[in-house]
């Protein structure tokens, strides 16, 4: 089973992800911005099979799933495109987001688990999955050796963030501010410390951190609060919309993005393992 971010070497900084709407750039380019990204050093492509209208999305990311939604990409095409790529990235991770309601409600759970789990994709987020279902979630992941990403907030009761925490097998992601995605918290992200430290008690998982996050200086902050990675979404997405509508080079542009964030380390290749 693949471990996520652990390649990353002590001084490195934390451990990068960064996210993207399957199909957003098309998938024809995303496979040659993703191999991009494996030869950038990128620990993580939180991959997303678009879905409209999302609740906790800013505009930037609204406008990219409904680009890739008008191109068709759907579940099994974003699976097919996963089991393409993954056997030739040497660093990089894939962690799947798929929102319940619009990719799985109307799947056998079991059956789509395993599914996802042999497109090579190394871990699952599944998005607005109902309560009720958590548990059966939990326990269909295990039996399908898949790891799942759980979620929570600063502002979450301590129970939820408990139970996100002790049953996160790629990695917990903490949600730095409650609201849409591209906003920051007033306070800094270095004031998540505090909960960084509270969660490293129910869970030897990784920890990462998202939302609002732009710049150098926001991952080094992400950093110096103790956790294990940081992941950018709204703004390098944002970057894909520039490129495309400058009509410019999607992917030498995204990696300029790339290393204008990344924090300083090496990026010798190595494999991946399952």
């Amino acid at each position: 089973m693949a471990e996520f971010f652990d390649r990353v070497r002590p001084g490195e900084g934390p451990g990068l992800a960064l996210f993207l709407n399957a199909g957003d750039p098309p998938l024809d380019v995303l496979a040659d911005l993703v191999l991009m990204l494996d030869e950038e050093g990128v620990d993580c492509l939180e991959l997303a099979v678009p879905f409209p209208d999302s609740v906790t999305d800013g505009p930037v990311i609204r406008r990219s799933a409904r680009r890739a939604l008008d191109l068709g990409t759907g579940l099994d095409e974003v699976l097919a495109f996963i089991a393409d790529v993954r056997p030739r990235l040497r660093r990089l991770r894939i962690a799947l987001l798929a929102d319940w309601s619009h990719s799985l409600k109307h799947r056998e759970p079991d059956a789509v688990l395993r599914t996802i789990a042999a497109s090579g994709a190394d871990g699952l987020l599944v998005h607005a999955l109902p309560p009720r279902l958590r548990t059966a979630h939990y326990a269909a992941a295990r039996e399908a050796k898949l790891p799942i990403v759980t979620t929570c907030y600063q502002q979450s009761p301590p129970p939820t963030m408990a139970e996100a925490a002790a049953e996160a097998t790629a990695y917990l992601y903490l949600v730095a501010h409650y609201g849409r995605s591209g906003t920051a918290p007033v306070a800094g992200h270095a004031a998540l410390a505090g909960t960084v430290a509270a969660l490293r008690a129910h869970t030897t998982s990784p920890i990462a951190i998202g939302f609002g996050v732009r710049t150098r200086q926001d991952v080094e902050a992400v950093g110096a609060c103790g956790a294990d990675a940081v992941i950018i979404g709204s703004a390098g997405v944002a970057r894909i919309e520039q490129s495309l509508d400058q009509g410019g080079d999607v992917v030498d542009d995204f990696r300029a993005f790339v290393r204008s964030v990344s924090p300083t380390r090496s990026t010798t290749p190595e494999r991946t393992g399952s």
